[in-house]
């Protein structure tokens, strides 16, 4: 399918939709007010204007941008109950969305294993609309002693050894958790690599971690890395669950885990100074991490591979959630690997993505024209994120880090966004600086900020 612009189909940008919502409003308006509620009484809430006395074509489109909207606090900032105001047509579509039978239903499943309670959708007059709300952490990061730092992805994970702040040991180990049913597997795997990596330290005083997936302290929630423990092996899908608490046991030194979007930003803030940061690590799937303009955490899930990038329902659906448009069909392998196979590779059908991503990274050195529009595509997605992102993050720096950026390919994606985003949208583009770290701290800049985030007791 391709779109009028030449492109393989015709790409929805969130902003402009929201911008086509405006464009009716005359002068009066009506309110509409999005928030969900998550853990320890924090809110993120979304009001946007709308015109008043929506015809129902035009109630139905209202509609349909704010149950994006939704979606993307939802899988932004996390939540367990969803409260909206508005005009009937357009929110009480969106409550039914969010039950269990509903559109919404894995977004349900997902959040109510995650919190251990029911989702709610309430509709309710704006004014009891609850206020935004959320509890931050200052960030503060050390480097003494010898320290270990994992960051585990979906095909490979890393493991990096510090002493004083130096690197004295950096390795990618490949592995398959999501396709392994034993938890086990996932376990023995990450000990031999801690292992390896201690033999190049005197001694280890702390050990911090990157991961994939949902935490709840140092448990594993619904993650890629345990999905075939759970479809698979249920009865052993707790055991994996606390296999970080099984580990911090074994070494007996201070032990802390964090999201791997999260330690993203705290890479970025790291190794190039900047505060309000965004960081987006295009690996197995979307990771994305933030860290506010005060070098404070929000406590936000920051699951943003589950959260909409593309307004159009002709886009791609990430086979995991159902849904289609999401930052993981955009800013990933498995993004690299459906436009590539749209362009014109042909794989063979038992080559992972890792391998696939190999085989565009290596056509792209040679200057294959195929591997080049993979490369612009996904910059194209980039520069529209850019301004969405930023109506739900308070950000002046973007890092986009991970495999995908690694090589020609990424500085393509990083052109091609500052580009786009210049032309069509140049107040972002004055205001949002748009990078990538080195090489070296693209692939392995999570494990050793990672390593720096536990403190060691004296």
């Amino acid at each position: 399918m391709t779109g009028k612009d030449g492109n393989m189909y015709d790409y929805k940008a969130p902003m402009q939709a929201l911008w086509s919502v405006y464009d009716g409003i005359g002068s009066k308006a009506d309110i509409v007010s999005i928030a969900w509620e998550r853990e320890n009484g924090n809110v993120f809430r979304y009001d946007f204007p709308v015109p008043q006395r929506l015809d129902p074509k035009a109630a139905k489109y209202v509609s349909f941008v704010a149950e994006r909207i939704a979606k993307f606090i939802l899988w932004s900032a996390g939540g367990y109950k969803l409260y909206l105001a508005g005009p009937d047509a357009v929110v009480k579509p969106i409550a039914k969305a969010y039950t269990k039978k509903g559109a919404r239903a894995f977004d349900y499943d997902f959040f109510a294993s995650i919190y251990g309670r029911p989702v709610e959708a309430q509709v309710v007059p704006y004014r009891k609309m609850p206020e935004m709300r959320e509890k931050t952490a200052v960030v503060k990061t050390v480097a003494d002693g010898c320290r270990i730092g994992f960051d585990l992805g979906a095909s490979d994970f890393k493991i990096s050894a510090l002493n004083k702040g130096k690197v004295v040991f950096s390795k990618e180990f490949p592995w398959d958790p999501r396709n392994n049913a034993d938890p086990e597997y996932h376990y023995s795997k990450l000990t031999a690599g801690l292992k390896e990596a201690a033999k190049h330290l005197p001694r280890v005083d702390a050990i911090g971690g990157s991961t994939a997936g949902v935490l709840v302290d140092k448990k594993l929630g619904l993650a890629s890395l345990l999905r075939a423990v759970k479809e698979k092996n249920p009865s052993k899908f707790e055991q994996g669950q606390n296999m970080f608490y099984r580990i911090e046991k074994d070494w007996g030194v201070p032990f802390a885990v964090y999201n791997d979007g999260d330690v993203t930003a705290l890479a970025g803030m790291l190794s190039m100074n900047k505060n309000g940061i965004l960081g987006v690590a295009m690996g197995s799937s979307e990771a994305v991490g933030y860290v506010d303009p005060k070098r404070r955490m929000t406590g936000r899930i920051c699951e943003l591979a589950f959260a909409p990038v593309d307004f159009n329902p002709c886009a791609p659906k990430d086979e995991w959630s159902g849904d289609y448009g999401v930052g993981a069909m955009a800013f990933s392998q498995q993004a690299a690997n459906w436009l590539a196979q749209k362009y014109g590779f042909k794989f063979p059908k038992a080559m992972k993505l890792p391998e696939r991503l190999k085989v565009v990274q290596a056509a792209m050195e040679k200057g294959d024209a195929k591997a080049l529009k993979v490369y612009l595509e996904i910059g194209r997605f980039l520069a529209h994120a850019i301004p969405w992102y930023n109506e739900f993050y308070d950000y002046e720096n973007m890092m986009i880090l991970g495999r995908v950026t690694s090589g020609l390919g990424g500085e393509v994606i990083l052109e091609t966004a500052k580009r786009i985003l210049k032309d069509v949208y140049p107040e972002w583009a004055e205001k949002i600086d748009v990078f990538m770290p080195d090489e070296q701290a693209r692939r392995l800049g999570q494990s050793v900020a990672a390593a720096q985030i536990p403190v060691i007791k004296k």
